[in-house]
């Protein structure tokens, strides 16, 4: 990109920065959020202008805007605490649609794979093969319907469970380099895998249960996958739609943020194994107690992925 339409593009944007720095009663999330949006534009000036006015003009709000949000803190705060806190709200809310595309398209295709196996009694077997659906037919028979998650030994479980589930995140964020085609297929097959893996539960008259079993690990587990689409499409988009900027310097800030919604993830599938392998399988003793899990996962998913970056963005946190 051409000075000229670096200046351009993003002046009013710094102008406005300034505003909000001379600001007594901006809050101390706001200016971080305003020092990372000028370092990002300092390291693109670093790199393309090394020789430019604007380099130096950005070096020096970046340093006022530091010396404010840090006037008052200690630096003891660790670099994943501020990770969490503020630095993944910013590019959550950044590419808030592509995480509601995500949503949207795992929330049709699930319901496709309601459809196919209402419609078709041998789809089921066909998207979970017959040999788990025969033992799960004679696990409901004897009126364990849901056995299959006490079959191993917890910690071999959990190591499985949060490795796979890290790697197949990791797999989807991979596939925004096909221009995301490969994320949103995955995405799509995962999806109709849960409708078909849902609605074979009610056929048997065994839903209340599955839900109330299943969604004490799924709850975090699906939210985290689909996250990962989003982290996915983020990549992708970076290279299909790069805007005023370079298409090699979009790539990289799509491969960028997408890395950060990746990492930002990591915990939430370590949680979603540690229910899946130490809790899941007592699911008859748990019952309705069950929402004890769900319904503070669900809450904690809507709050920290979605409420969050908009409180945080807004100065409202």
């Amino acid at each position: 990109m051409r000075e000229a339409v670096f200046l351009k593009q993003n002046q009013e944007k710094w102008e406005e920065l300034e505003k909000q720095l001379n600001n007594p009663t901006a809050s101390g999330d706001e200016l971080a959020e305003l020092y990372v949006k000028v370092t990002d534009d300092l390291a693109y000036a670093r790199t393309f202008y090394p020789e430019s006015k604007s380099l130096s003009y950005l070096n020096g709000l970046a340093v006022k805007i530091h010396s404010k949000v840090y006037r008052n803190k200690k630096e003891k705060v660790s670099r994943m605490v501020t990770f969490w806190q503020s630095e993944l709200p910013v590019v959550l809310y950044k590419h808030r649609k592509k995480m509601l595309f995500s949503f949207i398209v795992f929330l049709l295709a699930t319901g496709i794979g309601v459809i196919s196996a209402a419609n078709d009694d041998q789809f089921v077997r066909l998207i979970l093969g017959d040999d788990y659906v025969d033992m799960t037919i004679n696990n409901i028979k004897q009126g364990k319907p849901l056995d299959v998650y006490g079959q191993s030994h917890e910690g071999d479980m959990f190591f499985y469970i949060a490795f796979n589930n890290i790697r197949v995140s990791f797999y989807q964020y991979i596939g925004g380099l096909t221009a995301a085609a490969l994320t949103l297929w995955n995405e799509m097959s995962n999806a109709i895998m849960l409708g078909a893996f849902q609605y074979f539960f009610y056929k048997y008259n065994v839903f209340q249960t599955s839900v109330l079993t299943i969604w004490i690990h799924g709850t975090l587990e699906i939210a985290a996958i689909i996250i990962a689409c989003g982290a996915g499409f983020v990549f992708g988009s970076g290279l299909l739609f790069p805007g005023t900027y370079r298409r090699v310097d979009s790539f990289l800030a799509g491969a960028k943020d997408g890395v950060k919604i990746i990492i930002g993830l990591v915990p939430v599938f370590i949680v979603a194994a540690f229910f899946e392998s130490f809790v899941t399988r007592h699911y008859q003793f748990l019952g309705i107690w069950s929402l004890l899990i769900i319904l503070p996962s669900l809450g904690f998913v809507i709050w920290y992925f979605a409420i969050n970056p908009y409180k945080f963005k807004h100065g409202n946190n």
